[in-house]
């Protein structure tokens, strides 16, 4: 389709916010172009195109929407249309305040694409194969939050992805560098230092706790009712002065307690705050990123336990609503239906909860994952936000489209043909749903691929 409409070129609307469009087949019009239609009233419209459908060899029927602009479309059963100058979908994109500067149209390089911040008070869900890029991306879009908005973050980090979140790259202009200077960046990691990774048991819930040590408050009620029992604010130098209170205790179910404590390994760990800030308190102090290198954790429970307690008490301060983008990488990881462990079944179900009801107190989800179908489906459909990067499985890509039903399904079957660093945006924090290629860093990527040994 030219820039100038092709008499052939047929449009129409029913309903001033869709359209039917009849072209020819040789203009290669796809799924997530834009078109501006004149609708024979005097005015033009931008168009976007969300399904093509070929009827002979020579003409093309699409559909598509008629988005937002100066003037209100009204119903019309004839006009013409033709592709979008670059200008006007840029301008289009301005208008919407998509100002967080993400890429730019996979086909139009000079075209930026960005997100609109306010919509980030909505669940995300980014998702793309191993090697489509997925990891990068998201600390694209860390980056440019962390710029432009005073959104905290608290980012759960399993492979230590995050960790350099705040090291701008040599080639970062130096006024940009100093930005992230200002921005407090707090990377949690397993030690001893003052930044260290640990948890706090005594402040968690009760449910949060009969978790961490496997109790069910029926089945092992004595044991249950001595975790209760424990006082608040019982002071402890090390985590086996807790064995020795609960031994000289006359209670059976201490002692029982005790002794489950032991065999489960629990002294061991490396993460208990006792008198230390836990991660908890850090997030409470509201950095501009939290990083919690999840990664750093000795074993799976000490990470489960860490996201634990951190969400555990973010639901508790809920009602404080203080705005919190908690974005959970690998959430396949925190966030799996097929969980076994009473205490990974509770990090899941503190994050269902979350999904369902945390977006009224300022509870924000960014959940990233290479596989859909491996987080839970009430999660995920509480998304209004999606990134899809290239995504090979027919079965996860026909659950996004069952999930996401805004997205025009023309456009998800895409994203098998992505190339590295392409995602389609859809939903709230996009003006249209949109091909994009995803922009540079700013900042060292942590958890980057091992390259190939070469002669």
């Amino acid at each position: 389709m030219s820039a100038e409409a092709d008499p052939t070129t047929v449009v129409s609307s029913t309903d001033g916010r869709s359209f039917r469009l009849r072209a020819s087949a040789d203009d290669g019009l796809r799924a997530g172009d834009f078109v501006t239609i004149a609708d024979g009233h005097g005015d033009e419209h931008l168009g976007f195109v969300e399904s093509l459908e070929e009827v002979t060899e020579t003409t093309t029927w699409a559909a598509g929407s008629i988005l937002p602009g100066p003037t209100t479309p009204r119903p019309f059963r004839s006009g013409s249309a033709r592709r979008s100058e670059r200008g006007v979908v840029a301008d289009f994109f301005a208008a919407a305040g998509a100002d967080l500067p993400v890429g730019f149209l996979a086909d139009s390089p000079d075209v930026g694409v960005g997100l609109i911040p306010k919509r980030l008070n909505r669940h995300t869900f980014w998702c793309g194969q191993s090697g489509s890029g997925k990891t990068y991306a998201l600390g694209v879009a860390l980056e440019q939050i962390l710029l432009r908005t005073r959104l905290p973050m608290v980012i759960f980090d399993p492979n230590s992805d995050f960790v350099r979140l705040g090291e701008t790259l040599p080639q970062v202009e130096p006024s940009v560098a100093a930005e992230f200077g200002e921005r407090e960046i707090r990377v949690l990691r397993q030690g001893d230092g003052p930044d260290s990774l640990r948890a706090r048991m005594r402040t968690m819930s009760r449910s949060a706790r009969g978790a961490l040590l496997r109790l069910d408050p029926i089945i092992h009620r004595a044991e249950f009712n001595a975790m209760l029992q424990l006082h608040p604010d019982l002071h402890l130098n090390e985590p086996r002065e807790l064995a020795e209170h609960l031994l000289a205790s006359d209670e059976p179910g201490a002692r029982a307690l005790a002794e489950r404590v032991e065999n489960l390994g629990l002294f061991d760990w490396h993460i208990w705050a006792l008198d230390r800030p836990a991660a908890s308190d850090i997030v409470a102090e509201r950095p501009a990123a939290t990083v919690l290198d999840l990664g750093s954790c000795s074993n799976s429970e000490e990470q489960l336990t860490v996201a634990l307690s951190v969400l555990n008490d973010l639901w508790a301060r809920r009602e404080e609503r203080r705005p919190v983008l908690l974005v959970i990488d690998e959430a396949h990881n925190l966030c799996s239906p097929d969980l076994e462990s009473l205490l990974g079944r509770a990090v899941r179900d503190q994050v269902v909860q979350i999904a369902a009801e945390g977006r009224k107190f300022g509870l924000w989800l960014l959940l990233s994952t290479q596989r859909p179908s491996k987080v839970h489906r009430g999660i995920v459909s509480q998304c209004d936000n999606l990134t899809l990067m290239r995504m090979n499985s027919p079965h996860d890509l026909a659950d996004l489209g069952d999930l996401f039903g805004f997205v025009p399904r023309q456009m998800l079957a895409q994203s098998s043909r992505f190339r590295q660093g392409e995602a389609l945006l859809a939903g709230g924090f996009v003006p249209a749903p949109t091909i994009t290629k995803v922009g540079a860093r700013l900042t060292v990527e942590g958890g980057i691929d091992v390259k190939v040994p070469m002669p």
